[in-house]
């Protein structure tokens, strides 16, 4: 055999086996990823009746983890917890981020923390000494079921969480998944956002939000 080919051979030996862990790379990028999954309950949320927003942020970092949704220092610090004073976290409550609320300029960032199943109450926008605030949202991460007040009934719709049932109007949804953008059909009517089996991450665009306009069906929830 030559000196060219044992060069040829060396190199035919070098391809295949370049091919072969190159094949076994996209093998490993295409393995499925296991769903993420609801770990926690009521009897985590809760001490003594009293909600443990530091068990909450503990749920919401593992979702954030599982989704690539980066902590800043940001994050760490001025992302909230609440159960909005309902005593079922489990079921309805929402964690949360203000980017920015300008009152001055007229415009709001928000992103919405929703773990799996979980339902932010139902809630409307009222005008005050500032416009009624204007909504749209955009799932990041998850996927949620945007309900609203108009629209006709929609079949086979999710059933709301038990402590919500007695108060809830909206019966038209929509299924929103990552890349969908939704608007509130009419300032100041009643909705809410109901996470998916895998939680959801949703960024939310508006004006100003000023709590003193904020309504909620339930007398008894509170932000």
């Amino acid at each position: 055999m030559t000196i060219k080919h044992l060069f040829i051979a060396a190199m035919c030996i070098m391809l295949a086996s370049c091919n072969t862990n190159c094949n076994t790379k996209v093998e490993t990028k295409t393995k499925t990823k296991a769903m993420f999954q609801k770990k926690y309950t009521n009897a985590d949320f809760y001490k003594d009746g009293v909600f443990q927003p530091e068990v909450a942020k503990k749920a919401y970092y593992e979702m954030f983890e599982y989704y690539g949704y980066p902590v800043t220092e940001l994050i760490e610090k001025e992302a909230w917890y609440t159960d909005f004073g309902l005593g079922d976290f489990e079921h309805c409550g929402m964690g949360g981020i203000f980017w920015v609320n300008d009152s001055v300029n007229q415009y709001f960032s928000h992103d919405i923390y929703l773990l799996p199943c979980q339902m932010i109450p139902e809630h409307s926008h009222v005008k005050t000494k500032f416009p009624a605030k204007m909504e749209s949202w955009m799932v990041r991460n998850g996927m949620c079921y945007n309900f609203s007040e108009v629209g006709e009934p929609t079949a086979n719709a999710p059933v709301v969480p038990t402590s919500q049932q007695a108060t809830t109007i909206c019966k038209h949804c929509v299924e929103q998944h990552v890349g969908e953008v939704i608007h509130l059909p009419a300032i100041g009517t009643w909705h809410f956002l109901y996470a998916g089996n895998q939680g959801a991450i949703v960024h939310e665009y508006a004006n100003y939000h000023d709590n003193a306009g904020l309504r909620f069906t339930q007398s008894a929830a509170k932000l």
